[in-house]
């Protein structure tokens, strides 16, 4: 069933949701607040967009031209809607095609920046497939995978470019590996907690082509109080932006 709802706290910015498809989660909105965006910035592309969360927040940080590049149609669509009704469509860009396909000479080294929610888990006999094949593609690595990801933003992110990805907290080591594979140096790193007595699940992540070595690990990012409230940092990641 679709539906019209606000972005969590974002009374400002409202976006299209099918309960069939796998919607958005808190992981994209910590993404789309933890991405560095330098004034020198131009243009941007959230890579794997879904219905367009990751870009509808990002553009109240910026007046940047921000593109989301989406391969399931149902998805795309919805988030084509939701930046039409939020008035963005000088904004955002919603383009609906496989990124794998995005590549041209159109788009090599054209971005300042680039984010991406991937999908989080390994295909393997292990894994339990959901049967509704959105949210298998959306949570599998069925279409792509963390390797064919990286190859991709290397080609599209401009030297000195940066690219931030949110992502479970146990392929750290592989992240970071592809990386520099891939010559996108990991310049800063966020451990997520539920909360602070908790192992961290998940992992904010970001790097840039060509730059120098340095990595600075970031205070923890904890949702909650020992007594299940939430911390003043996560209220105030969900507070309306004005």
């Amino acid at each position: 069933m679709e539906v019209l709802n606000d972005i969590l706290g974002y009374k400002n910015r409202k976006i299209f949701q099918d309960t069939d498809c796998f919607s958005f989660s808190l992981d994209s909105i910590m993404l789309a607040n933890f991405a560095t965006i330098r004034l020198k910035d131009k243009k941007i592309v959230d890579l794997g967009c879904g219905n367009g969360a990751i870009p509808l927040i990002m553009s109240l940080r910026c007046d940047k031209k921000i593109i989301g590049v989406e391969l399931q149609s149902k998805l795309a669509d919805m988030a084509k809607r939701s930046v039409d009704y939020n008035g963005l469509n000088d904004v955002i860009e919603i383009i609906n095609t496989n990124m794998k396909d995005y590549v041209s000479d159109e788009t090599f080294e054209s971005f300042d920046l680039i984010t991406c929610n991937p999908p989080y888990f390994k295909v393997n006999d292990k894994n339990f497939f959901n049967d509704n094949i959105e949210k298998v593609i959306a949570r599998h690595e069925v279409e792509i995978t963390l390797s064919e990801l990286m190859v991709i933003v290397k080609k599209l992110l401009k030297n000195n470019g940066n690219f931030a990805i949110v992502h479970r907290t146990d392929r750290l080591m592989e992240i970071l590996s592809e990386f520099r594979k891939n010559n996108i140096e990991p310049k800063r790193v966020r451990f997520v907690h539920e909360k602070s007595n908790k192992e961290s699940t998940l992992v904010l992540i970001e790097g840039q082509k060509n730059g120098k070595v340095g990595l600075k690990v970031e205070n923890p990012f904890i949702l909650y109080n020992e007594d299940d409230s939430e911390t003043e940092e996560y209220k105030k990641l969900l507070v309306e932006v004005k």
